[in-house]
């Protein structure tokens, strides 16, 4: 979720002021109340003028029976510990359950409408929500507004709709993308018809032509897979290149087990997009195209993250005119699949344009370095034992494994400017590997450290690893520096 900022401030309503949210006493309340971070899913994030996150997404229990429905709202001060807030809306509206029979709505997007666009003040955030059920193509993609990520949310109707007995995309997963010519567009879709985009009016929110009446689609093409694997893609994100460009960021797979991330890029919202070999994402016959940028895998002795996907990128300006980006998703766990939560980590970009994440879950202010004066700038300070994963199949759980570098890096490494750095690749050609590296905080071992991923460009395999012991350091021993070890217990 891209974050623009507000030209003035908006009083956060109350719990009880939104017509969705939960009053004291309530009962689906109460059993929410406990909650944090598990049984979040599909979840996207956005942060208010005082510096409060709003996490919205679907709803979802691992834990039995939903306690209601309308958008499950959590807050954090610091996007590690999450509060149970409420719903958004009111159950589901009407019009989206006499199209769809949903008991509940999935996936929503959130995003601040851009200053230089005139809309009244309940409208300046929008909530793209869906409606449909497990195996269905009637599907629906509504509509909700309101003058703060708390509320008080309007529904404004449906947007989007599809048939089961239609062809075509599937009305679910939406993603609000503004391009770098300020036009507007909705990216969507979930198995069945691939992911499409279409141009929505920046004034109302709906489809340019509509008349604020809900559209059929499919609008352009995107993204598709075969229909031997279920044609399974959906969760589009879209986030702009940082030299030009936009990265696509899908989901893969079976929502309880393969589920995966991967990332194709393009010149424009609408495509073509490719992956780093120069495969179309629009080509069933390369299937699986994209490069995997997360995918299910286990720590030592850490837990077991399983099926982790869906994810959206919250995108924070930081003082001096830098950004912080931050990859929001859920993530199960690998001893007990029915058991969901979200995570968040950091989104960093290669040199070459591709964006990747860390193997580490995000550990909050004080913990965090965003200043990139301070990142790794040669090829020395990665001298030592890391805990590496590859992704090499998305669909496969990895287990990690130990690699040594030495204090002259990989074969051919160079230093590319702080934290990005480049080396041969697996087929022994030069410079084929993208790298970047960046100050993290280990989550098993309490203690901050290095962490950062690395893109194969010539096979597309992506590896992810954790500095567990700098060169001519003692065993167990913290990045040099960097404090003691946490005496808290290891998420």
């Amino acid at each position: 979720m891209t974050l623009t900022e507000p030209a003035a401030a908006v009083a956060v309503p109350a719990a009880d002021a939104a017509p969705g949210a939960a009053a004291p006493g309530d009962a689906a309340l109460e059993a929410a109340a406990g909650w944090g971070a598990r049984h979040a899913h599909d979840p996207t994030a956005v942060r208010d003028d005082d510096g409060t996150y709003w996490l919205f997404s679907t709803d979802a229990s691992g834990a039995g029976p939903l306690p209601r429905a309308g958008v499950q709202v959590r807050r954090s001060d610091d996007l590690v510990t999450w509060t149970f807030h409420g719903w958004a809306l009111d159950g589901v509206p009407a019009e989206a359950a006499a199209w769809t029979g949903a008991e509940g709505l999935w996936a929503p997007d959130v995003v601040r409408v851009p200053d230089e666009v005139a809309v009244p003040d309940d409208g300046r955030w929008r909530m793209y929500y869906s409606a449909s059920s497990f195996g269905s193509r009637t599907s629906a993609i509504g509509l909700a507004t309101a003058p703060h990520p708390a509320g008080p949310w309007t529904d404004r109707g449906l947007v989007v709709t599809s048939r089961h007995d239609v062809d075509g995309p599937n009305a679910i997963d939406a993603n609000a993308v503004v391009d770098a010519q300020g036009r507007h567009w909705l990216v969507y879709g979930s198995f069945f018809g691939g992911i499409h985009a279409l141009g929505i009016d920046p004034a109302t929110g709906f489809v340019l032509g509509s008349g604020g009446r809900p559209r059929p689609g499919p609008g352009l093409l995107l993204a598709r897979r075969p229909h031997a694997v279920e044609a399974a893609v959906e969760g589009a994100f879209v986030l702009p290149r940082p030299d030009g460009g936009y990265a696509l960021l899908t989901s893969f797979d079976s929502l309880f087990g393969t589920y995966h991330l991967r990332v194709v890029a393009g010149p424009s919202v609408t495509g073509p997009y490719a992956d780093v070999r120069g495969r179309s994402a629009t080509d069933v016959e390369a299937d699986p195209v994209g490069s995997t940028v997360l995918a299910g895998h286990r720590l030592a002795g850490g837990r077991g993250w399983l099926a982790p996907g869906h994810a959206s990128v919250l995108t924070e300006p930081l003082p001096g005119g830098s950004a912080r980006q931050l990859l929001v998703h859920h993530v199960r766990d690998a001893d007990d699949p029915t058991q969901h939560e979200v995570q968040v980590r950091r989104l960093a970009w290669t040199a070459g344009g591709w964006p990747l994440v860390s193997p580490q879950p995000w550990a909050g202010p004080g913990r965090e370095h965003d200043d990139e004066a301070a990142w790794p700038a040669s090829v020395a300070e990665l001298a030592g034992t890391w805990e590496v994963v590859t992704f090499a199949r998305g669909d496969a759980f990895a287990a990690s494994a130990s690699r040594v570098v030495e204090a002259d890096g990989p074969p051919g490494a160079v230093a590319l400017g702080r934290g990005r750095f480049a080396w041969d690749g697996g087929s022994g050609a030069a410079g084929a590997v993208e790298a970047v590296v960046f100050p993290a905080w280990d989550a098993v071992r309490g203690r901050a450290t290095l962490a950062g991923a690395a893109l194969d460009t010539g096979t597309g395999v992506v590896t992810v690893g954790t500095l567990v012991e700098p060169a001519g350091a003692g065993a167990g021993a913290a990045r040099a520096g960097a404090g003691p070890a946490d005496p808290e217990p290891a998420r």
